[in-house]
């Protein structure tokens, strides 16, 4: 009999709650992507992430709980031991959020200041690295042919390049690594910041460019809504030399994700092709209007 992603998620949340002492009475999925959460009674929320992932799991704790100590708001972890890991995977546990939407890019803003304008935390958090999972999702890509993977492999190289000439910009700082309204959450009260995987330290204009490439590449901001972002920030990354290379490689990363995600669902296939075809510069300017894969 086939086992579902449901059921194997479960068979590992099981093994959660039991190294956890946590009863799985009226337990339920919430999302079972890359990290899988479940919501468990009493407002505990469990986060199982994906295999090798335990580093950073403790980090995302420990970055949510410097967040607290400093007043940044945020999703808040459970005050218990944790990670929890079985079998090969890491579990954290966390409240659950009230009744909450998605927040938008301007509520985001404010958010992404304060966090930026905080003193780097005493634990290690590392250093970003943009080009994560870049090569290894074009070494494995079979649903391009060889021309399109060689220039994208050249592509890699030139923002490689580019990367480490970057032209002076803001202080260093501790960035979130994901932000976009998806990882903002608005309750009754406030915008929250949520996941914090990827957050390191590295240049504050990275965080800023997910919303100007919403904006320049995906088109689905009005320029209205993209300056009112840059006003609740304070500072409109695309007036800075450096941009360019930075919406460059969020290109590429969402290009090569298209690829990743193609050679397990055909359907993606048109728009990851399409990706291609636009960063190779053979669909005209920007915006592409790129829409969502997986």
């Amino acid at each position: 009999m086939t086992t579902t992603r449901t059921e194997e998620s479960f068979a590992v949340l099981e093994a959660v709650a039991a190294a956890a002492g946590l009863s799985l009475r009226g337990a339920e999925p919430i999302r079972l992507a890359e990290n899988d959460l479940w919501k468990l009674p009493d407002g505990v929320v469990v986060r199982i992430a994906r295999p090798g992932q335990e580093e950073a799991a403790a980090r995302e704790v420990a970055v949510a709980r410097w967040l607290a100590e400093n007043h940044v708001p945020a999703v808040r972890p459970l005050d218990r031991e944790q990670p929890v890991h079985v079998h090969g995977r890491a579990a954290t546990f966390w409240q659950l959020l009230p009744p909450h939407r998605q927040g938008t890019e301007s509520e985001l803003g404010p958010l992404l200041r304060q966090m930026h304008r905080l003193p780097k935390p005493a634990f290690p958090i590392g250093r970003l690295d943009p080009f994560i999972r870049i090569a290894d999702r074009l070494t494995a890509a079979q649903c391009i042919g060889d021309d399109d993977k060689a220039w994208l492999v050249r592509r890699l190289d030139a923002l490689k390049r580019q990367w480490a000439q970057l032209p002076a910009g803001l202080p260093h700082c501790v960035i979130h690594g994901d932000a976009w309204g998806g990882n903002c959450a608005v309750t009754e009260d406030r915008a929250l910041l949520l996941d914090f995987e990827r957050t390191s330290l590295g240049p504050p204009e990275w965080d800023l460019t997910s919303t100007a490439v919403a904006y320049d590449t995906f088109g689905t901001l009005s320029a209205e809504q993209y300056e009112d972002f840059s006003e609740q920030y304070g500072f409109d990354v695309r007036h800075w030399a450096g941009y360019p290379t930075l919406r460059g490689v969020r290109e590429l990363r969402l290009a090569t994700f298209g690829l990743q995600v193609a050679d397990q669902d055909p359907s993606a296939l048109v728009q990851a092709r399409y990706r291609i075809d636009c960063i190779r510069g053979l669909r005209g300017d920007r915006p592409w209007h790129w829409t969502a894969v997986g």
